[in-house]
Formats: structure tokens, C-alpha cells, sequence
């Protein structure tokens, strides 16, 4: 019957209760008199939306596919990137009462066994009901529940998925999820984008840079701000120090108090964007934070100052493109500021040296959160700036891959 019938997916049929999940899954069961076992044919053909442009990880330069809501498509748009015979999709059955299947997507002559067989044994430990979408999944898996560090990376591009599987990642996909989880991850993870790789060397480098100072103007600057305000004048040129007093003198509220309904202000509009529909999201968002500011600074309530610092904060929180570390920026500026309003810059200094400690604890299944940075390991160096491609000669040694050599070295 194998050898007859062309259907991609044929699985075999034991008991009656197997029947029951496969036909809920949409499978047709084939039966012979006298054999106590069958057949499951997947002729399943759900419903999904065809091939879009990505939303949320938008390039300039490089392919526009994103993935679907259709496991099966998105495991085609990988296998059209990934022309390997070791390159394994290999599905994993989570949920009690509603069945959900992940795969696991990895190279199988890359992939480090010890980080895949970590994986596997963190979603057979899942004990729910339902795991409904790979975001879902992703708070199952991931390294600690409580942290504001992710660890697993989110992504919708193929392109994306395809790559850090053939530098010895792992990739999971989910039927009615048009994203794919990739592990383990480290900070660079986050802080690239594919178009790096896209553009000429110089191009790509200098996005990195802008996005590198952005990343610390909008942890920073608020607290700065309030520190050298509030705790050393000194620092401050004589003409800036009368500017700025001159716009607080009928200020009724301390400089703490005004960053802090500035940033937040901020925050509420961004999240008011996002949820009016888009055609006006933008709009509004523009123009609320245009008013809302004119109208703080002619009532005497916000300086015009701590308005442009606000401003400058909020708008570069934007180059960060993953959601995940974009989170995380924006929550942990607001432990600066307090820090700032306690101690000047001693408390920042304090805070981020406290911040970059944690962040040095961080392992994403075992792998070093700044690693291949510190600690060191071989690499391409593709961290804070990347080399040329001609130049990349090795895989992530951190994943401890099975074959760490990329190029042929010359």
C-alpha cells in the first residue's frame, strides 16, 4: 500500500483510540479484514493565508517570504533554502486533551546531540492540556520563566531560520504559527539584523553601529539626565545649566517625577498605536505625542527639555528590531532612572554593572548568553561588528557544532 499511494505523510494505526486522535487530524484510515492493524493517510488541507511580506522584520534589501500559519509551507520554504541531505525535520507531540505537533528542525551532522537532546527532553516534560502556537511553546521551553533576558529566539523569516540552521541551530516550527523558534541564542542574536548580511560590508557594519548607539541612548539617556541634573552640575556648561533652570523655574514637580509621566506617556502611546487599527495607528501616534507634549510644556508641567530627552529615548528604542530584546531595553531604562534619582551617576554606574553581571549569568541551553565575546570561543566573530563574507571561515563555536569549519581557509 506504501509503494501505491503517493501521500507525503503514512503512518501506522494500532488501536482504536490512534484512530480517533488521526481522524480528528484530518487523516483517512484504511482498514483490512483480518489484520489487527491500519493505515493513517494525511490528505488533511486546512485553510491558511498564502505567502506575505514580513511584518515585523522588515529588510530593505533581501527576500520578503514570511512563514504562514501551515507547518507544511513553512517547512517548504526552509527546505528550498536548505538543499542538504543531513537537514532533519523531526516531529515531537505535545498537548494531553488537544494534540499539537512541533518539529524540530536542525542539520544532523551540525546540531550539538547534548543541546538537541536538552530540547527534546524539555518538551516531553510538557504536561498541559494544549499548547496551542509556538508562542505558547516558547514560555514552556524557555531558560528561566521570571527573567526580562529571552532565551530563545522568535522569528518569522525564513531566510532568517534557514541560516542559523546551517551554522548548527535549532529551529522549531508549529501547525497555526507563522514564526519559528530558534536555540540556543545568545545577546548577538538579537542584536543583529539579516540585512547585515545583506549588505556590503561597510553598509552592514555602519547599521550596526547605528543600531549599537541607539541600544544605548535608550538605556541611558533618561538617566543621565536626571543624574547630572540632579547630582552634578558641575558637568553641566554654565549657558546650558541657566537654560535649564530658566524652563524649571515654575516647574512644580521634581525631575524624576517628569522623566517618569514623560516615558510613560510615551509607552502609552506606542501601545495605543499598536492597537488601533494600522491605518490610523501611525497617525495618532504622531500627532498624540505632538499635542500631548506641546500642551505638558504650555501648562508647566514638563520642561522642554526633559520632552526632547524623552523623545530621543523613545525614538531610538525603535532601531532595535526584536521584539523580545526591544522589550527588555525599554523595561530596564526604567531601573537607570530610578538608580539615576538615588545615587546621580555612582547608582547608573552601579545598576549597570549589577545589569551586566546578570546578563553574564544568562545560559540559553548551556550556551553562554555574551558568548562567542565572553567567554571566548572559535568564531567568526560576528558580534558587534561582522567581517567580510569572504572572511567568515567558522560556525558559532559556542554550539560546539560537529563541524566548526564554515569556509575552506586558503
Amino acid at each position: 500500500m506504501r509503494d501505491i499511494v503517493s501521500v507525503e505523510h503514512i503512518s501506522d494505526v494500532n488501536d482504536l483510540l490512534d484512530v480517533s486522535e488521526y481522524i480528528h487530524q484530518g487523516y483517512v484510515i484504511f482498514l483490512t479484514e483480518g489484520r489487527s492493524n491500519g493505515l493513517a493517510f494525511n490528505v488533511a488541507s486546512y485553510e491558511h493565508r498564502g505567502i506575505e511580506k514580513a511584518e515585523n522584520e522588515v529588510l530593505v534589501k533581501g527576500p520578503k517570504e514570511a512563514f504562514t500559519e501551515s507547518a507544511s509551507v513553512n517547512l517548504s520554504l526552509l527546505r528550498k533554502r536548505i538543499s542538504n541531505p543531513h537537514f532533519i525535520a523531526e516531529g515531537k507531540v505535545i498537548g494531553v486533551r488537544s494534540k499539537s505537533e512541533a518539529t524540530l528542525l536542525y542539520v544532523s551532522d551540525l546540531v550539538n546531540e547534548s543541546v538537541l537532546q536538552e530540547v527534546k527532553k524539555r518538551i516531553d516534560r510538557i504536561d498541559v492540556d494544549s499548547v496551542r502556537s509556538i508562542e505558547m511553546l516558547e514560555q514552556f521551553i524557555e531558560e528561566r520563566t521570571y527573567s526580562l533576558i529571552p532565551s530563545v529566539l522568535y522569528t518569522e523569516r525564513p531566510d532568517r531560520t534557514a541560516a542559523y540552521i546551517d551554522d548548527g541551530y535549532i529551529a522549531i516550527i508549529m501547525e497555526n504559527s507563522p514564526a519559528a523558534l530558534i536555540l540556543p541564542v545568545t545577546f548577538w542574536s538579537f542584536f543583529h539584523s539579516p540585512e547585515d548580511h545583506y549588505s556590503r560590508f561597510l553598509y552592514g557594519n555602519f547599521s550596526r553601529l547605528i543600531r549599537l548607539a541607539a541600544l544605548f541612548i535608550t538605556l541611558f539617556i533618561s538617566s543621565l539626565y536626571i543624574a547630572v541634573t540632579n547630582f552634578h552640575e558641575e558637568m553641566i556648561p554654565i549657558d546650558l545649566l541657566l537654560a535649564i533652570a530658566g524652563s524649571r523655574e515654575q516647574l512644580p514637580f521634581p525631575l524624576v517625577f517628569e522623566v517618569v509621566i514623560m516615558e510613560f506617556a510615551f509607552e502609552l502611546i506606542r501601545e495605543a498605536g499598536l492597537r488601533i487599527p494600522s491605518p490610523l495607528g501611525p497617525t495618532i501616534g504622531i500627532v498624540g505625542a505632538l499635542i500631548l507634549g506641546q500642551a505638558a510644556v504650555e501648562a508647566n508641567v514638563i520642561s522642554p527639555i526633559v520632552v526632547i530627552v524623552v523623545a530621543l529615548s523613545g525614538l531610538s528604542s525603535f532601531a532595535i528590531a526584536d521584539v523580545s530584546l526591544n522589550y527588555t531595553i525599554r523595561m530596564v531604562r526604567f531601573l537607570f532612572i530610578l538608580a539615576a534619582s538615588m545615587y546621580g551617576i555612582l547608582g547608573v554606574t552601579g545598576a549597570f554593572l549589577v545589569w551586566l553581571m546578570y546578563v553574564t549569568s544568562i545560559r540559553s541551553f548551556g550556551v553562554s548568553f555574551l558568548a562567542p565575546l565572553s567567554p571566548h570561543f572559535l568564531s567568526s566573530h560576528d558580534t558587534v561588528f561582522r567581517r567580510a563574507v569572504t572572511k567568515e571561515y567558522f560556525r558559532p563555536g559556542q554550539l560546539e557544532p560537529k563541524d566548526v569549519r564554515k569556509n575552506n581557509m586558503k
